[in-house]
This record gives C-alpha cells, sequence and structure tokens, in this order.
C-alpha cells in the first residue's frame, strides 16, 4: 500500500451487480483493507446529474496472450525525482559538473607585458588590416506556444507523453502490481493479455485528449462504466486498479512525476471512476449484465465469412447501427465488438456478419465452430451511428466489406420510419467475390425506389475507383448526412474525403476508431 500523501474523494457508488468476486473477499483482500487514497468515502452521485469531468480514462478489454505468473516486483518509492529547488538566485548557484578528482587545473596567471607590447603604435591606414565584419546574429527563435487545457490536463497529458514511449513496460508493470496485491481479481481477466496491456494506454490516451470536453469525456465513460458490467467489475474493485495505475505511473515518469503530478492524477482518476460506477449503478436498474443468446442459423457466405443470427434469453433494446459486445463458448472472458446487421425485428433476433481474420479467436470461433443451438453472452449496445428521424437530409452510406451490416440496417430503419429520404449507398470490396451480401442489398433496392446501391470493387486491373475517390465522382451531397462502416484506413481516408467535398465533421458519423482497432481481430 502507497503511503498516502493526498487525499482525494473516491468512488462510492455500489453496483449489486452479480459479479466474479463478493465485497466479503474484495474488502480483505492485501493492500486494500486499511484504507488509502482510493478508499470509497463520498456518496454516490444522484441519478441524472454528471459529476466533474475534468478527468482521463482508462478502459481495460480482454484479448489472448500468454499466460504469465506476475513477476516479482519492486515496490515503487516516492518521490522519484526531487523537487525542483526554489528561492533567490545564490540559492540555485549550479555546482561544478567536474567531480572532485577531475576539476581541470587552473591556466597559470599571463606573465606581464612591456609597456611597449601592452599600447601598441597603431600602423598607418595603408598598412593597416580591414577590420573583421560582424558575424550576423542568429534569428530568436520563436517562444513555444503554452499548452491549453486546465492545469490538471496539463500534468496529466505531460505524464502520459513521457510513458508514451515506454507504454509496454508501463502497463505490463501496471498489471503485475494490480495481480501481485489482488490475485483475486486475475480471474475477471482473460487468460492471455496481450493486447490487454497495449489498451489500457490507448484508452488513458483518448480520454486526456477530451479531458477538457466535459460532454465528450463524460459519454465516453458512461459507457465504459456500463460496458465493464459485463466483466463482473464492482465499485469495490476500482481503488485497487487505481493504485496500481498510481504506482505504475511513478515508476516511469521519472521527469515530470512530482507531487503536484500525483495529486493531478488522484483528481482525475476519482472523477474517471465516479462517473463510470454511477453509470453502472444507473444500468443496473433496467437492464442485466449481459444476455445469453442461442445461434439460431448460421449462413457460410465466404469460406471467411459467415451470417450469424441469434435468439437473446430476454429482450434486447438497440438502435440501427450501433453494435455490441460478442463472447464464445470456446474463449471464455473474451470479447469482440459486432455490428447489427439488421434493424430491431418483431421477432426478437439479432444478426452479425462476421469474417474470420488471421489469428482472431472470436471471428474464428464463429465462422469455423459456431453452429445452431451454440450458446453466446452479448454485452450492452453501444454506437451513435444512428439515424436522425428529425430531420430530412438525405443518408451518404459507405460501407467497406462486413461494414455493409450496419448500412443495411441503417436503410431497414429508414424503411420502417416510412420515410422517402434518399439514401445513397457506396458498397465497397476488394473482389467482386467479396461482395456477399450484394443480393440483399439489390432486393432493398428494387423494393424502395429512394434507395440507389452503387458497387466499387477496389481491383486496379479494372481501373476501378476507390471507395472514397467514388464519392467524389457522385453528389452534390450538400443536404446529406454521412455514415461509414468497415475498416479503419477506409474509415480514416473516407472521413478526408467526405470533409474534401464539403460535408461538415457534425454530419459525418462512424463508429470509434478506438473501437474498431479493439475490433480488429
Amino acid at each position: 500500500m502507497f503511503e498516502a500523501r493526498h487525499t482525494m474523494d473516491a468512488p462510492t457508488t455500489t453496483s449489486a451487480d452479480s459479479g466474479t468476486l463478493d465485497d466479503g473477499n474484495d474488502s480483505g483482500s492485501t493492500g486494500n483493507s486499511g484504507g488509502g487514497w482510493f478508499t470509497p468515502r463520498k456518496p454516490p452521485t444522484p441519478a441524472g446529474t454528471t459529476p466533474p469531468a475534468t478527468a482521463a480514462g482508462a478502459e481495460d478489454r480482454a484479448r489472448p496472450d500468454d499466460r504469465e505468473t506476475p513477476p516479482r516486483i519492486a515496490m515503487p518509492r516516492r518521490p522519484v525525482t526531487a523537487i525542483r529547488p526554489v528561492g533567490s538566485g545564490a540559492d540555485r548557484i549550479p555546482q561544478s559538473p567536474w567531480p572532485a578528482s577531475a576539476q581541470p587545473e587552473p591556466r597559470p596567471e599571463p606573465e606581464p607585458q612591456s609597456e611597449a607590447e601592452a599600447h601598441p603604435i597603431p600602423r598607418p591606414r595603408s598598412e593597416s588590416r580591414p577590420e573583421p565584419r560582424p558575424e550576423p546574429q542568429p534569428e530568436p527563435k520563436a517562444e513555444p506556444r503554452p499548452e491549453q487545457g486546465s492545469p490538471d490536463a496539463i500534468l496529466v497529458r505531460r505524464t502520459l507523453a513521457e510513458v508514451a514511449p515506454v507504454a509496454d513496460k508501463v502497463t505490463s508493470y501496471f498489471y503485475a502490481l494490480l495481480f501481485v496485491r489482488h490475485p483475486e481479481l486475475r480471474s475477471l481477466f482473460p487468460a492471455a493479455m496481450d493486447a490487454q496491456r497495449d489498451r489500457l494506454l490507448k484508452a488513458l490516451l483518448t480520454a486526456a485528449e477530451h479531458m477538457d470536453n466535459p460532454a465528450v469525456l463524460t459519454d465516453y465513460l458512461r459507457h465504459l462504466g456500463r460496458g465493464h458490467r459485463k466483466y463482473g467489475t464492482q465499485a469495490s474493485h476500482y481503488p485497487a486498479v487505481g493504485e496500481a495505475l498510481i504506482g505504475a505511473l511513478t515508476r516511469y515518469a521519472t521527469t515530470t512525476w512530482d507531487e503536484e503530478s500525483e495529486a493531478a492524477w488522484v483528481r482525475t482518476y476519482t472523477t474517471i471512476s465516479q462517473i463510470m460506477i454511477d453509470a453502472a449503478a444507473e444500468n443496473e436498474l433496467t437492464a442485466p449484465a449481459w444476455w445469453h443468446a442461442e445461434v439460431v442459423s448460421h449462413d457460410l457466405r465466404t469460406p471467411d465469412i459467415a451470417v450469424v443470427t441469434v435468439r437473446p434469453d430476454q429482450p434486447y433494446p438497440f438502435l440501427a447501427g450501433q453494435y455490441t459486445s460478442l463472447e464464445t463458448p470456446w474463449w471464455p472472458r473474451v470479447w469482440r465488438h459486432y455490428s447489427f446487421a439488421s434493424a430491431p425485428r418483431p421477432d426478437g433476433l439479432l444478426s452479425f456478419h462476421v469474417k474470420a481474420v488471421p489469428a482472431g479467436w472470436v471471428s474464428n470461433a464463429l465462422v469455423h465452430h459456431a453452429r445452431p443451438g451454440d450458446v453466446l453472452r452479448l454485452g450492452p449496445p453501444a454506437g451513435s451511428m444512428t439515424v436522425d428521424h428529425s430531420t430530412d437530409n438525405g443518408l451518404l452510406c459507405l460501407g467497406g466489406g462486413t461494414g455493409i451490416a450496419p448500412i443495411k440496417a441503417l436503410v431497414e430503419d429508414v424503411a420502417q420510419h416510412g420515410e422517402r429520404r434518399a439514401v445513397e449507398v457506396f458498397y465497397g470490396a476488394r473482389s467482386d467475390h467479396d461482395l456477399y451480401d450484394i443480393d440483399t442489398m439489390l432486393r432493398l433496392q428494387q423494393a424502395h425506389p429512394w434507395l440507389a446501391v452503387r458497387t466499387i470493387v477496389d481491383d486496379r486491373a479494372h481501373r476501378s475507383l476507390l471507395l472514397p475517390d467514388a464519392v467524389r465522382e457522385y453528389g452534390p451531397w450538400d443536404e446529406f448526412d454521412a455514415y461509414l462502416s468497415g475498416p479503419v484506413g477506409m474509415i480514416r481516408s473516407g472521413v478526408d474525403a467526405l470533409r474534401g467535398i464539403g460535408i461538415p465533421s457534425d454530419r459525418i458519423r462512424h463508429d470509434s476508431l478506438e473501437e474498431l482497432v479493439a475490433a480488429a481481430d
């Protein structure tokens, strides 16, 4: 347990979620029984209110790695770096950089010069040498711009910038501290954890980027809090995570870490955890932590793409364009994101388009092993790539590969609402063979005159246009909202292309790039 040097308001809302650990076991765990920085004390934030949002967030989704025994680690000592001295200039006279045994010998005093040598007679002008021209002085360097943001945000970002080059060491040390001090928490994580180490810092960077944007940050953290219920996370687990995080930063942020940075991180993590805990407690009143869903249909469209349809064990509310996290019985505690491939149906069935990727544990299990009768687990729905039914704007939809799944759901949603808004779909694929759902899209086009479907095949031999380039060839798109779904690279280039043709950023919707990276396997 670290010695407490800063007090903080710690998370207190206790979720009654049925996790894998009970409060009795957790409260008596090593290093957390005597109170500390993150010991809950503050009353819960009332429902419907938003806590302060000067925070950075951390997310820990699971992904495969080799099981390892936590290494023996040296406990960090604080402060790692001495506080910079203050006082008068005389108090800060720098010491000689030379060791005592290597001090440079003093130079001998010059011998006295004669009067003639000390005051030489000037030569005539004709014999005098030309005076050297003054060397040009370098232009003064522009002063760096002051850092933007609140004081805590500046300190947190400085720490993150310092540890970014050693992110793998920071996150490995974080989990080593967590599991050595609280071994009972290990069961909440997958057996293999290679990607888990990367995702911690990525989540921190994402939150740090929005620390001074309360609306964006709070929405991000509330989503994390609701999503962590499916892992069995309870309010009593957050103090252990906070202490391990501070310990890892103390060890590796050797330049920027001091008492002010430590206090800023304590305040930041307190805000983060309180928002997440409150969101989980609120969500617990209306939804389960996860749903069981039985596979009722498995349609193998290509050797590596399957359409999997499941029946959840209880009503599953969602919106067209959203996605969920999914766990298979073959890889417990390993979750991956998949978009819903249809709008909500009267029979309650849910469909997903899954492509098996190399070394993808969940995707290969769903494509090559799942069969009717198998039972999966679903997390809560998430995502904001949904149709705004309060406007008459058309829909410009770009779907690449299995990214056509949520685009199809958006088309069905517009049709269900009886709207006759123009919908333009660009369906991109690497080859004609990869247009596995083109028949469905063409049937929708035939049934709805307001829908146009264009296929874009990235085949250089046939000189076909790339998907973002093809969009520029059509239009104008002044009265359209844009939706993108597909590989991360396609979304990045697509957003650039859409901005280039004048569509403002607030009318461009796509899944979070961080979520897409996490779902890439």
